[in-house]
């Protein structure tokens, strides 16, 4: 029956749009006299946000005289805000399978309203960033935006004026670079260089003065002198079937801290949600060192304390990025995602993963980019838990000889 809604309201919405995309298709056929508006619509949160910085300052360089708006969920809107090359930011409460709130009618209906909203922007170029999401690409299409750029996939390609073949297993910042370039080209600006690289397209998200120097105070009231390295522990994650094991953590931090170990004497900070404090306190309580556990604080802060550290550990997640961000080296776990799609964003030098072997038993591949499983499924997927501790610190050891205290 969702099968029949969904396909009845794909059709209505492009008979209802067709009108409007036979003008923006005339619209398109004329020349720009004006300050091109271009709108970027993404329903990520703040690790796929902070891996689309690199776009918003390439987006500005080629166009300078571009105006850049944002429409994005309220839950990101701290990492695009701080941006200097983003003009404006529209907040959308999109539509989401990932949770049970999800109703199709209001989903539908959000759409046609936020479609009449976005109208008034009269934008001319509309990039759809993430590459499934059917919802964005149908907004710009109602929308009557002339230009629409995404990648031509089902069902999402007879919405776009300008749809590019997705390559897979691509880095997402790579993903969302290239629809930036043909975003650009569709426009009448020149492409972006290739080869995209970090070094190149870095990210980007700034603490403020006031940050800094509240995580400089924090730090100095737990850290016993001035030159004490900073280690860092983020062990939460939003998907349950990511997070490693709180023990394992334990022996890692107790490991590297100790006299033989690679920071010895290190400040161990966990840091987290407030949600995620149940995780830290039970990665403190298995430890025989000690830690400091930092939670509650603004984005802002949190990527002003991860600028002090001198290694960042966790698993795939949104602040391990933000780490990334600050130039702070980084270790970080991978299982059922793919670090090739999502790994750290940044030189090789700085940032290693570790990819679990351990194929689940009902999963037909590993990674198998599967995340929306029930607490009661957990147990059945193992793939996280079964890397072993020595396998964390054998990587930091390789990888980061530079960093190691002698």
């Amino acid at each position: 029956m969702k099968n029949v809604l969904r396909r009845g309201v794909y059709l209505a919405i492009l008979l209802v749009g067709s009108a409007r995309a036979y003008i923006a298709s005339r619209r398109n056929k004329r020349t720009i006299q004006h300050r091109p508006r271009i709108l970027l619509i993404h329903p990520g949160h703040m690790g796929a946000m902070v891996m689309v910085t690199p776009i918003l300052h390439a987006l500005k360089t080629h166009a300078p005289d571009a105006h850049i708006t944002m429409l994005i969920g309220s839950w990101s809107k701290e990492v695009v805000s701080r941006h200097p090359d983003i003009d404006e930011i529209v907040t959308c409460t999109f539509p989401s399978h990932r949770d049970n709130s999800f109703n199709p009618l209001k989903s539908y209906m959000l759409l046609f309203r936020t479609a009449r909203q976005i109208r008034r922007g009269k934008y001319d170029l509309a990039i759809n960033l993430r590459p499934r999401y059917w919802w964005s690409a149908a907004l710009a299409y109602l929308a009557g935006i002339p230009k629409r750029v995404g990648y031509a996939v089902p069902p999402c390609r007879p919405l776009l004026t300008h749809g590019i073949p997705r390559v897979r297993q691509e880095h997402f910042t790579i993903s969302y670079l290239r629809l930036a370039s043909a975003g650009l080209a569709a426009l009448g600006y020149e492409p972006l260089a290739e080869p995209y690289t970090p070094e190149e397209y870095p990210l980007y998200f700034e603490p403020t003065e006031a940050e800094k120097q509240w995580a400089v105070e924090r730090l100095n009231a737990v850290k016993k002198t001035s030159t004490q390295p900073v280690v860092i522990i983020h062990p939460g994650s939003g998907g349950e079937v990511k997070l490693w094991r709180n023990e394992a953590w334990a022996t890692c931090a107790d490991t590297l801290t100790q006299p033989s170990g690679a920071f010895p004497g290190a400040c161990i900070l966990l840091t987290g949600s407030k949600s995620e404090l149940p995780v830290m306190e039970k990665v403190a309580a298995s430890m025989t060192s000690s830690a400091t556990i930092i939670t509650g604080t603004t984005l802002g802060q949190l990527a002003a304390v991860l600028q002090q550290a001198q290694l960042v550990l966790g698993v795939d997640s949104g602040p391990l990025h933000l780490a990334v961000a600050q130039g702070t080296p980084t270790v970080r776990i991978f299982g059922p995602t793919d670090d090739r799609i999502f790994g750290p964003w940044g030189s090789r030098k700085q940032h290693a993963v570790i990819t679990s072997t351990h194929r689940c038993a009902t999963c037909p591949a590993i990674p198998c980019n599967r995340l929306n499983f029930r607490l009661d499924e957990i147990a059945a997927h193992p793939c996280v838990r079964m890397v072993s501790e020595q396998e964390v610190l054998d990587i930091i050891a390789r990888n980061f000889p530079d960093l190691l205290v002698a």
